[in-house]
């Protein structure tokens, strides 16, 4: 299932949501422009497992070059589809928790899942040395947040076909509900075999579930839209 947009209005611009989403599009043009360095500079911000719970072994590790990337590792990605993917789905979703929450909270709200979604990732990767890079531990956060404060909002989507792809309304609860599963049991998947394949499917866990607990304790926006 492919979201295309939902019928849930914020009712104010996301002026976050679409911050956020323009810092990674820079970010992401800056990686295009390093040529042979983008790899170092991908092992150096990205969160690699080893290197962070093996950094007394690492020549030069302080701990800001060890534990930074658990905020650098959202902003970069690996290629446009990765990109891409990751910024339509927090622009379909993110607007409406931004609003839910306010700015502040909501940018706080956000670095917080995309943290703790590293944080699980690690946990379950311990001896990976391939540095975890995107934004959808975080984006996660705002899909779990979402399916629990909106769960009967309508989303658009397109179900490919073969070549025949229907478009159809669900409730969010159910859209998002289908994601979540797809992360579950493609990570459990692959951590029962010992082989994770390119994908962060734990990261993804930790972050909608974050995103569920955390929209639960976070105070609410006193100005928000209904």
């Amino acid at each position: 299932m492919i979201p295309i947009r939902d019928r849930n209005p914020s009712g104010a611009f996301p002026f976050v949501t679409v911050g956020i989403i323009l810092a990674n599009v820079l970010v992401f043009f800056i990686e295009l422009s390093l040529g042979n360095q983008l790899e170092s500079i991908l092992f150096h911000f990205g969160v690699v497992p080893v290197k962070i719970l093996y950094s007394s072994e690492v020549p030069d590790s302080t701990v800001i070059n060890t534990y930074f990337p658990f905020l650098s590792y959202m902003f970069l990605h690996g290629g446009f589809i990765h990109l891409i993917g990751n910024m339509w789905y927090l622009w379909i979703f993110g607007d409406n928790i931004e609003d839910q929450l306010g700015r502040a909270r909501f940018i706080l709200f956000y670095l917080l899942c995309g943290v703790g979604s590293a944080i699980v990732h690690v946990f379950f990767n311990r001896q990976s040395g391939i540095p975890c890079i995107g934004a959808s531990g975080a984006i996660a956060g705002v899909l779990g947040a979402y399916m629990i404060t909106f769960p009967r909002a309508r989303v658009l989507i397109i179900i490919p076909l073969f070549i025949i792809w229907e478009i159809i309304e669900l409730p969010a609860t159910v859209v998002l509900g289908f994601w979540f599963l797809i992360q579950f049991f493609s990570g459990t998947a692959a951590f029962s075999s010992a082989q994770g394949g390119g994908v962060a499917w734990w990261a993804h866990i930790g972050g909608f579930v974050l995103g569920i607990l955390f929209i639960k304790i976070f105070p609410k926006s006193r100005y928000r839209h209904v």
